[in-house]
C-alpha cells in the first residue's frame, strides 16, 4: 500500500471528528468504504427529517456512537390543521429501541410527534442516569403524569423543553419533583402550553438548586408571584412568558437578574413597557407575539434595544416600526412577522407592513440572515432591494396577506429573480402568494436561482403545468418542496419530482386531481412511497365560538424511505404504491 494514502487516511481519521455539518457528513460518506464506516463511528448526532424514512433498527446499526438524535414526525402542515390528528408519526417503535440498545444516547428531541406516558416512563428507566436533554417540541399525547417519570428519574437533566406541546394536565408534582432533585438543569421551557398547575415556590426552589439556570420560558404565572424566583436566578439570560395583571406600578420593585438579555414576556403592556426600559440596551432577542403594544410601543421599545438580533413579533410593528428598526438595530440578524388579530389590524391603521418597511429593513439590517413575513403589499422593487443588500440571508419566507385586493406590482417574476440571484446564500426558500402573484416564468426563475436552497414552501404560485415543469429542470439541491394551492396537475406533479435529483419529500394539497390518482404513480419506484390523504370537510370553531365548515382539499405526501411502506395508516391515508417488499 502507498505510504502517502495510509498517511492521508490516518490525518483524515484525526479530522473527520470535528466536521459535524450534516451535508458536509453526507459527502464524506459518499466517497469511499472507508469514508462511510469512519462516518459511521465517529457521528455523535443525526437528524432524521421523517420518521417514516427508517427504522430504529437500521439507524442503530449504521450510528452505533451517536450520543444525540433529533426525530421529526407530522409534516409541517400539522401545525396548521392540515393533517389529520390519527395521521401517525408516534415515537413508541423508537423509544423501545432505543430502551434496547447499549447506544450512549444523552440527548432526545422529538418534533410533532406523539408520545405516551408509557414512552416517557420507559426513557426514563432506560436512561435515567445518562439522560441529559429532552426536547418535546410540539408534541402531543403525553400528561404530566408522564413527566414526573422523567423528573422524579433523570437527574442529570440539564435541558427539559415542552414549548407548543398539547400537554394533559394532572397536577403540578412533576415540576415539584424537578425542583427538589436537579442540581444542574439550564434550559427548562413549558412556554405556549396550557399548563396551569405551575407554583412559583417551586420555580423558586428550582433557581437556587440550580445555579447553572440560564433560560426559563413559562405558561401563565404572575409575574409578581416570581419576585423570589428572578432574585435566585442570578445566571438567567433568558425568561419568556408569565402574565401581568392591573397594578403596572408594583412591578418597578421586581428584581432583574443581572444577565438577562432575552425576553418574551407575554401580556406585556403599555403601561408595563418602561420597566423593561432599564435594561433594554442589553436586550439581544424579544418576543413581542404575545404581547399588547402597537405601532408606537413597538417603537419607543426598539430604539432603546440597539444589540437586539433577534425579534418575533406580529405585523402590528407597521412600516413605521421597521424604519425605526432599521435606524437603530443593525445587528439584526433574525426577523420573524406573524400575523396580528385582523380585528387588531383594522384598528391600528399603522400595523401594517408592505414593500416600504422590507426596503428599510433590508438598507438598514445588512447582517439579517432569517426573514418570516407576512405583508399586506409587495413589489419587485422592493425584492429586488432585499436582494441587493441582504448578502447573508439564508432563510427567507413571505406570506401575501389577501387585505389589499389589489396590488399593483404582480407578478413578481422579476423581483423574485433578483432576490434569488442576490442572496446566494438562501437554503430556505417560502413564497405564499395569491394567483397571478408568480408565473410560470417566475417559477423558471425560482428553479435557476435556487442553487443551494434544499427547502421550498410555494403558495397559490405558477399558471399551468409548464411552471413546475421549469422550476424541476433547476433546484440542484433541493430535499423538501411542500407546496399549497397550486394548479398543476398529477403528471406534471410526477414528472417534476423525476428532474429533481436530491428531492426526498414533496408534500402537496391543492392540485388538478384526477379520478383514480394514477397520474401519480408515474412517479413510483423503489423506496418511493406515495400517500394520498383524500378530501375531507373540518368543523371548527371561528373567533365567535361559532361552528364554521371548511374544505380541505385532498393532499399527496411523498417520500424516500429505507424502511418499507409504513405500516400504522389510518383511515384517512391511502398508500398509492404498495412497494414495501423491495424496500425492506
Amino acid at each position: 500500500m502507498d505510504h502517502r494514502t495510509t498517511l492521508s487516511d490516518t490525518v483524515f481519521e484525526c479530522v473527520i471528528p470535528y466536521i459535524t455539518d450534516p451535508k458536509d457528513r453526507e459527502s464524506i460518506s459518499l466517497v469511499c468504504r472507508k469514508w462511510y464506516d469512519l462516518d459511521a463511528l465517529t457521528r455523535k448526532h443525526v437528524t432524521i427529517a421523517f420518521c417514516y424514512t427508517s427504522t430504529p433498527a437500521q439507524l442503530l446499526r449504521r450510528f452505533r456512537h451517536i450520543e444525540s438524535i433529533k426525530l421529526k414526525g407530522k409534516p409541517r402542515a400539522a401545525m396548521f390543521n392540515l393533517i389529520p390528528e390519527d395521521w401517525g408519526g408516534y415515537v413508541t417503535p423508537w423509544v423501545v429501541e432505543f430502551s434496547r440498545s447499549f447506544v450512549a444516547l444523552n440527548s432526545l428531541h422529538f418534533r410533532r410527534m406523539i408520545v405516551r406516558d408509557e414512552d416517557l416512563e420507559l426513557i426514563a428507566k432506560s436512561r435515567a442516569r445518562t439522560l441529559q436533554v429532552l426536547r418535546l417540541d410540539k408534541c402531543s399525547g403525553f400528561s404530566t403524569l408522564g413527566l414526573l417519570h422523567i423528573t422524579s428519574s433523570c437527574r442529570n437533566l440539564r435541558t427539559l423543553y415542552l414549548e407548543e406541546s398539547t400537554i394533559i394536565e394532572n397536577g403540578g408534582e412533576w415540576l415539584h419533583q424537578l425542583a427538589l432533585h436537579n442540581k444542574v438543569l439550564e434550559t427548562l421551557n413549558f412556554y405556549m402550553t396550557e399548563l396551569a398547575e405551575v407554583s412559583h415556590h417551586d420555580l423558586e426552589l428550582l433557581a437556587k438548586n440550580c445555579s447553572s439556570l440560564v433560560s426559563v420560558k413559562i405558561s401563565d404565572c404572575e409575574i409578581l408571584n416570581l419576585a423570589g424566583f428572578f432574585e435566585a436566578a442570578s445566571a438567567l439570560e433568558e425568561f419568556g412568558g408569565g402574565s401581568f395583571n392591573d397594578q403596572p406600578e408594583m412591578y418597578k420593585y421586581m428584581p432583574i437578574p443581572p444577565k438577562i438579555c432575552m425576553l418574551g414576556l407575554t401580556y406585556l403592556g403599555k403601561h408595563e413597557l418602561p420597566h423593561v426600559f432599564p435594561f433594554a440596551s442589553r436586550i439581544k432577542k424579544v418576543d413581542l407575539l404575545y404581547a399588547f403594544l402597537d405601532t408606537e410601543d413597538h417603537c419607543l421599545l426598539i430604539q432603546r434595544c440597539p444589540n437586539l438580533e433577534f425579534l418575533e413579533t406580529r405585523n402590528v410593528i407597521g412600516d413605521r416600526g421597521l424604519g425605526v428598526l432599521a435606524n437603530f438595530c443593525k445587528k439584526l440578524r433574525r426577523l420573524r412577522i406573524e400575523r396580528g388579530a385582523d380585528e387588531q389590524e383594522m384598528e391600528d391603521v399603522e400595523g401594517i407592513v408592505s414593500h416600504t418597511g422590507l426596503i428599510s429593513l433590508a438598507e438598514g439590517c445588512p447582517e439579517l440572515e432569517y426573514l418570516a413575513v407576512y405583508v399586506t403589499d409587495i413589489t419587485n422593487g422592493s425584492l429586488e432591494c432585499m436582494g441587493r443588500h441582504l448578502k447573508n440571508l439564508c432563510d427567507f419566507r413571505l406570506v401575501l396577506l389577501e387585505q389589499q385586493e389589489n396590488i399593483a406590482d404582480l407578478p413578481l417574476d422579476n423581483g423574485v429573480r433578483a432576490l434569488l440571484r442576490g442572496c446566494h446564500k438562501l437554503k430556505r426558500f417560502a413564497l405564499y402568494l395569491r394567483p397571478g402573484g408568480l408565473t410560470d416564468r417566475g417559477l423558471g426563475f425560482v428553479g435557476q436561482y435556487s442553487q443551494n436552497v434544499r427547502w421550498m414552501l410555494l403558495g397559490y404560485v405558477g399558471e399551468s403545468d409548464a411552471g413546475i415543469l421549469a422550476l424541476s429542470k433547476g433546484c440542484p439541491n433541493l430535499q423538501r418542496l411542500e407546496m399549497r394551492g397550486c394548479c398543476f396537475s398529477e403528471s406534471a406533479l410526477a414528472t417534476a419530482v423525476l428532474q429533481l435529483a436530491s428531492l426526498r419529500y414533496l408534500w402537496v394539497q391543492g392540485y388538478r386531481r384526477s379520478q383514480t390518482d394514477s397520474g401519480l404513480l408515474a412517479m413510483a419506484r423503489p423506496f418511493w412511497n406515495i400517500e394520498l390523504i383524500p378530501a375531507r370537510r373540518d368543523i371548527h370553531a371561528d373567533a365567535y365560538g361559532e361552528a364554521v365548515e371548511t374544505e380541505q382539499p385532498s393532499h399527496i405526501l411523498a417520500y424516500y424511505s429505507l424502511a418499507g411502506q409504513r405500516t400504522d395508516f389510518p383511515d384517512s391515508v391511502i398508500p398509492l404504491n404498495p412497494i414495501s417488499s423491495i424496500c425492506s
